[in-house]
This record gives C-alpha cells, sequence and structure tokens, in this order.
C-alpha cells in the first residue's frame, strides 16, 4: 500500500504515489543540476520541462482518480531522455552542427505570434509546410485580392488556430522532438536574442545620450506643441501611406489579371477565327457586321484595355517600391501612338457595324384568299424540316444560322405575328409586312425585301410559313414579320394547335387568351370574332375598357391590364389565395 500525493505539473493536477513522486522528484532535480547556473534560464527552462511531463502524463491518465505510478514516470523520462544522456554546457550549443533542432516528429499547425504581420497565420504555415513565410504571404494577398476568398478564410484560421506561446508548442511547429535538450536549446536562443536586442538598444540610446545636443532639446522642450502636430503629422502621412501600399498592390492584382484573361481571350478567340471554327458565335448574341476579322477585332479590344491596364501596373509598382526604373518616354509615347491608332480604327469599324441598323424599314404585301364562306377552313402554321434545326415550332425571338435547300447558308428565325381581324369587305386576303433594318432607309427596305417567307391555300387548309429566311449579313438587324389575316362576315375557321404561340393580340367578343384560342373554331361575325366551341373556363369577362380584362373560373382570378405603349401584365390568385404577377411584352 503506498501513500498518493497531489502534484501540479503545468497547471494541471494529478495523483501519484509516493514511490514515482520521489522518482519524479529526483528526475527534475537533476535536470536542474545539470542546467546552466543562470537562474532566469534555468527556471524557465524547468517550467517548460513540466509543462511537458504534465501533457505526457495528461496523455496517459485518462480518469481524474487514477493514480499516476512509477511506471508511468518511467515511460515519461524514456521519452524526454535522461540527463546525463545530454551535454548541456554552452560549448554544444555554438557548434554548428548544432545549429538546427533534430527534426523527429510530425509538424503541429501553429500560429508563430514571433513573426507576425497580422496574427502570425503565414508564419506558422511557413513552418508547417517548410517554405519562406514571403511565399505564404504573397499567396494570401493573391488569394485575397485575386479570387477574394482570403478575406474570409485568413480570419478563420486566426481564430481557430492556437498560438505557440510555450517553449513545447514552438518545438512542435518547428518539427522538433521535445525533449530537455531541444527545450534548453530553445529557451537559450530566445534569451540570446533577447539580451542581443536589449543590448542594441542600450548601446543605441547611449550613443544618442552621448552625441545629444541638450540646447536643441531644450528649445524643442519649450515648443512641445508643435511636437504634438509634427508627431500628428507623420501618424497622418504613415497612415496615408499604408493606404497607398494597399491600392499599390490592387492595382497590380487587377492589371496582371485583366491582362491574362485578355491574352486568354485573343489566342482563343484569334485561333477559332484561323481555322474557321466560327461555331462558337453562331447562335449567339455576338454579331460581327463590322467588315474586320475576329481576330484583328480580338487584337485591338487587347490593345484597347491592355495597354491602359498595364500602365496601371506600372502605377502600382511605383507606389510598392519608388526604385522602380521606368519604362522611358520613348516607349510611352509608342505604346499611346499604338493605342490612339486602335482607338480610332475601332471608333470607324464600330460606328459602320452600328449604322448597319441605323434606320427601320419595311415592305408590305397583300394578296386576296378566294374561299366559299360556308365552309370552315383550317389555319395552320408549318415547318421546313428539312432545313430547321427546331424541335418544336413556336415563336421565338432569337435567328440562327441553316443551310438552305441551295446549300447556302441563311438566318432562320420564327419570330412571326399572327392576328385575324375583319374584312372591311366580301373577300378574304393576308397582308404581310416584313421589318428589318439597314444603314439607310432605303437599304432598311432591301433587307426587308429579301426576307423570304410563303403561305398557301391549300383546299380547305390554309398553311403559313412558321419560320423566316433572310440575308446572313442582316444578322445584327431586328427582323419580324407580322400576319394580318382579313375574314369576311360568316367565314368560319379553325386554328391549329401549331398556331398557339404565333397568334397576337387577336381580338374576340369572349376574350379568350391567344394561347387558348388554338384548336377551337371561331367565326367572324358583325359583333367580331365569335369562338363556337370555347368552354366556360376559357371565356373572359371583359370591362368596357379593352385594356382590362378579368376571368374568373374554378381555377381563380385572372385578371390582365395593358395600357397603350406598356408592358401587359398579369394577376393570378389562385384557390389558395396566393398571388402572383408577371409582365409581358407587349412588342
Amino acid at each position: 500500500m503506498n501513500k498518493t500525493i497531489n502534484i501540479n505539473l503545468g497547471g494541471v493536477f494529478f495523483h501519484i504515489d509516493e514511490i514515482a513522486y520521489q522518482k519524479l522528484k529526483s528526475y527534475l532535480d537533476a535536470i536542474r543540476r545539470s542546467l546552466s547556473d543562470d537562474p532566469k534560464g534555468r527556471d524557465e527552462i524547468i517550467t517548460d520541462i513540466e509543462s511537458r511531463i504534465g501533457e505526457l502524463l495528461s496523455d496517459k491518465v485518462k480518469d481524474v482518480r487514477q493514480v499516476v505510478n512509477q511506471q508511468d514516470i518511467d515511460e515519461v523520462i524514456d521519452v524526454m531522455g535522461k540527463p546525463e544522456d545530454y551535454m548541456v554546457d554552452d560549448e554544444i550549443f555554438s557548434d554548428d552542427s548544432y545549429s538546427s533542432y533534430t527534426r523527429k516528429r510530425p509538424r503541429k499547425l501553429y500560429r508563430d505570434g514571433s513573426d507576425r504581420f497580422l496574427g502570425g497565420v503565414s508564419s506558422g504555415m511557413a513552418h508547417y509546410l517548410n517554405v519562406d513565410v514571403i511565399w505564404i504571404r504573397l499567396g494570401w494577398l493573391v488569394a485575397a485580392f485575386g479570387f477574394g476568398f482570403g478575406f474570409i478564410v485568413y480570419p478563420l484560421l486566426w481564430i481557430l488556430l492556437p498560438e505557440a506561446n510555450t517553449t513545447a508548442e514552438k518545438l512542435e511547429m518547428e518539427g522538433a522532438e521535445v525533449n530537455i535538450s531541444n527545450i534548453e536549446k530553445k529557451i537559450r536562443d530566445e534569451i540570446t536574442d533577447a539580451s542581443h536586442r536589449v543590448k542594441n538598444g542600450i548601446d543605441e540610446v547611449s550613443e544618442k545620450v552621448k552625441n545629444a545636443d541638450y540646447k536643441k532639446y531644450g528649445e524643442r522642450a519649450k515648443s512641445g506643441s508643435q511636437d504634438l502636430v509634427d508627431t500628428l503629422g507623420k501618424i497622418f502621412v504613415t497612415l496615408f501611406m499604408i493606404i497607398g501600399k494597399f491600392i499599390g498592390v490592387l492595382l497590380i492584382i487587377v492589371a496582371v489579371s485583366t491582362i491574362l484573361a485578355l491574352l486568354i481571350g485573343l489566342f482563343t478567340l484569334g485561333s477559332l477565327d484561323f481555322i474557321h471554327e466560327d461555331w462558337i458565335f453562331q447562335n449567339s448574341m455576338i454579331y460581327n457586321n463590322s467588315g474586320l476579322p475576329v481576330w484583328v477585332i480580338s487584337i485591338l479590344t487587347f490593345v484597347l484595355v491592355g495597354i491602359p491596364f498595364f500602365f496601371l501596373f506600372a502605377l502600382g509598382l511605383r507606389i510598392l517600391s519608388n526604385n522602380t526604373k521606368s519604362i522611358g518616354k520613348t516607349a510611352k509615347l509608342s505604346l499611346l501612338g499604338v493605342w490612339i491608332v486602335a482607338l480610332l480604327v475601332a471608333i470607324f469599324f464600330g460606328t459602320r457595324q452600328v449604322m448597319n441598323s441605323a434606320y427601320d424599314g419595311s415592305i408590305t404585301n397583300t394578296q386576296e384568299l378566294y374561299f366559299d364562306t360556308t365552309d370552315t377552313l383550317e389555319i395552320k402554321m408549318v415547318d421546313n424540316q428539312l432545313i430547321s434545326n427546331r424541335s418544336e415550332l413556336k415563336r421565338h425571338w432569337r435567328s440562327e444560322i441553316i443551310v438552305d435547300t441551295d446549300n447556302q447558308e441563311k438566318l432562320y428565325s420564327n419570330n412571326i405575328r399572327f392576328n385575324i381581324l375583319a374584312s372591311d369587305n366580301e373577300t378574304m386576303y393576308a397582308k404581310v409586312r416584313k421589318e428589318s433594318q439597314g444603314r439607310s432607309r432605303k437599304d432598311a427596305r432591301d433587307n426587308a425585301d429579301l426576307i423570304s417567307h410563303g403561305y398557301e391555300l391549300d383546299g380547305d387548309a390554309l398553311r403559313f410559313d412558321g419560320y423566316f429566311l433572310a440575308e446572313l449579313n442582316n444578322r445584327s438587324t431586328e427582323q419580324r414579320i407580322y400576319i394580318d389575316l382579313y375574314l369576311p362576315e360568316g367565314q368560319t375557321v379553325y386554328l391549329d394547335n401549331s398556331t398557339r404561340s404565333f397568334l397576337y393580340d387577336v381580338d374576340n367578343i369572349q376574350g379568350v387568351y391567344d394561347n387558348d384560342m388554338a384548336k377551337h373554331h371561331f367565326q367572324m361575325t358583325r359583333e367580331g370574332f365569335n369562338c363556337l366551341d370555347c368552354s366556360d373556363d376559357e371565356v373572359n369577362t371583359w370591362s368596357d375598357d379593352d385594356s382590362f380584362n378579368m376571368k374568373i373560373n374554378g381555377e381563380g382570378v385572372h385578371i390582365e391590364i395593358q395600357e397603350e405603349g406598356q408592358e401587359k401584365s398579369e394577376v393570378k390568385i389562385d384557390g389558395s389565395g396566393v398571388v402572383v404577377t408577371k409582365a409581358k411584352d407587349s412588342v
């Protein structure tokens, strides 16, 4: 039966039996005797050794009621080493072969408070990765100002990573074995560095005192307020210098990122143009009617944007360092001249591009259609599957490039609006208005006249093309077709489902929406276009003002409002009381 003793090692309490306590005490006393006679350094070393022993014992003691025994102390001594195993005199630490600690342990990630710019994260990562700290700090600058996530990750690491405060933690941060020899070596190095700094500081102060002009200082003492003003001025100047350095770094990062993006764009678009791979532009919003090849436009863009950002890059370097050499007056004037020439070329061909759609023009064709009013006329919108790439025929505002039946590239578009109105006589006729743009009104009319669109009356079926073809060089112009079909009184028509998306603002007595008119029979009457087979759910209640339309059915309330020259707005209230509003293009 052994007596237990309560001890404190590094701030941690342990229950230890008497035999183990005597062995631990003898071990620490032996270490103390083996150290130098400097009481300050010796006490600090003993404190760190006790903290390390406390950490090792904490790993072994899993229960607060557990008692540390002699075997536990023996295992700790094996890890820490015995005092007689180390030469702890001053000569060993002055030998160049011992200039660094033995690397036997994996490094642990800490913040290094002794070499920090903000929180010591960079220097801690440098120890962990075994690289120079300058590369880590440059990486944080790129992560912060180049990608943005650095502003979030760095503060998180600052909060989450512990700082290496004790000697054992500093050794772990550097990957050195935490034992008696390395702890003493680390503390001696820190004490030596501190003594050197103190000695240098004392020498500097002594030199200033020795060479001081006391008469001058006496005069300065009389003008203390002036010194305060000068000090505040220096503080503000320093703040402005820090802000200036920050702006310089920001300019460099933005300039380099922009120039790299321009280089990538230049080689990508230019290469595609050289090998005639223009598929990337065919179904996009990028139109080039300027007359210049794409690779020339890429070079112009690089010069116009890249040269100003190059000067911003040079300005950032000058802000960071006054010793940065200038590129020279000749180079500056040469770059300025190239930029001005590129600007003039871009203005000329850019104006040419814009002028291609400066004026609007239209061509209207009217044709009578002979049909017996006692028969039902079926109206369809048809597509040409030989040239169309669309899986579904419906109105679409964007055009695409296709190859027609004559193996010629054309613009294919479904931008067609179809309306049905009452005829002013006893005949049925169709009016087709083709609209386009050009560099003059005549040119716009000529472009509209080149639009290819057709329709035919075959028996009781009237088929309109649900597409039109235009010239490839008119891609930058806005082109569309309006079809107005005029019906005499008494004429009955059936609207095929293919007309659903093409119907545009067709007036009718019941106020049926355009999208709901397809697959129904309508008859032109004296009162207007009348639906013959529409259900109650498709019939709307109109107010006296034709700009307000309200539909009430089992699905809820649907209100449509349109003012002249404004967008068409809808308000829907479903059965659950949810209100949904949206706007439709009224053009």
